[in-house]
């Protein structure tokens, strides 16, 4: 009969495990009350291990008096049921075209199939999580995305119906978060004629958390975070440093984006900003309950 352990904490002394709890009590004394907004999207959302890691984080920093409140993407699943319904996704720098037909897949792939995914997982894991989307109670106004050519500025792109947000009104969700309940936000913003926007997950979540005056923003990503040239984790930049790694070059890609709506962010009144390895278990919870750094923190000064 083996005698391996089951439990991966079975090596670790009941002393050592106290410290470790200890550890966390100033966190959770400075951060209790405190809103914070979490982006997700890459692995965690889709490795069931991960997924789980993600939902129990959630539900421990809501029970320890955090406030926490997920922004989700989905670009994988889009793809997927595209695909299903003979679409070919095409992108014009970065963004994906969504005419009226796609957008229709977009909603209900987000607001149906990703966002309940994920409102079940957290419900399974001991909290009480309620789906959203822009149009819930006039939560993200927005208006058709107008996108200038990066080399002919005189020259516009048509995208379709991907949106820029024009106001977040945060009243359903404060009103949700006061009554213990964890809001899962799917990016879809709505316009003057109650048309449909797609909207960059990203960007919902900064504009969010600056509306909000969150305490943190947490982006979870594919990456360790923001690396340097040679390759090496930047564990802790101020907005300034930012600016100097976005003029070298240091920053590009699908960064970019990630980066600047994170800036916008800590400029607008976030404490911290938080890019996540998102492959680490329970990268959230080591992030925000210890010393370690699990990616790259960009501070407001």
């Amino acid at each position: 009969m083996s005698t391996v352990s089951e439990h991966p904490l079975d090596h670790i002394t009941p002393r050592d495990q106290a410290e470790i709890l200890a550890q966390a009590l100033p966190y959770i004394r400075k951060f209790h009350g405190r809103t914070l907004v979490i982006k997700y999207g890459g692995n965690a959302m889709t490795d069931p291990g991960l997924q789980q890691d993600f939902a129990e984080d959630i539900v421990l920093l809501k029970l320890v008096g955090m406030n926490p409140i997920v922004v989700h993407g989905g670009g994988p699943q889009i793809d997927e049921a595209l695909t299903r319904v003979g679409k070919k996704g095409t992108f014009i720098q970065g963004m994906r075209v969504t005419d009226e037909e796609t957008m229709e897949v977009v909603e209900w792939v987000l607001a149906g199939q990703v966002q309940q995914d994920i409102v079940g997982l957290i419900n399974a894991a001991g909290g009480k999580a309620v789906g959203l989307t822009g149009r819930d109670g006039g939560l993200i106004r927005a208006r058709k995305l107008k996108m200038v050519d990066k080399n002919d500025p005189a020259k516009e792109h048509d995208v379709g119906q991907v949106g820029e947000i024009t106001s977040i009104d945060p009243s359903v969700v404060k009103a949700l978060q006061d009554d213990q309940f964890i809001p899962v936000i799917s990016p879809i913003g709505f316009g003057e004629a109650n048309e449909s926007y797609n909207i960059n997950a990203d960007l919902v979540a900064s504009k969010l958390a600056e509306v909000l005056k969150a305490e943190k923003l947490m982006l979870l990503t594919n990456t360790p975070g923001v690396l340097d040239k040679a390759g090496q984790l930047l564990t802790d930049l101020s907005a300034r440093e930012i600016d100097e790694l976005f003029a070298d070059g240091t920053i590009s890609g699908g960064m970019l984006p990630k980066i600047s709506g994170a800036l916008d962010a800590a400029k607008g009144g976030v404490n911290a900003v938080h890019i996540i390895d998102g492959r680490v278990p329970h990268a959230m919870l080591l992030e925000i309950l210890t010393d370690q750094a699990y990616g790259t923190m960009i501070r407001s000064h």
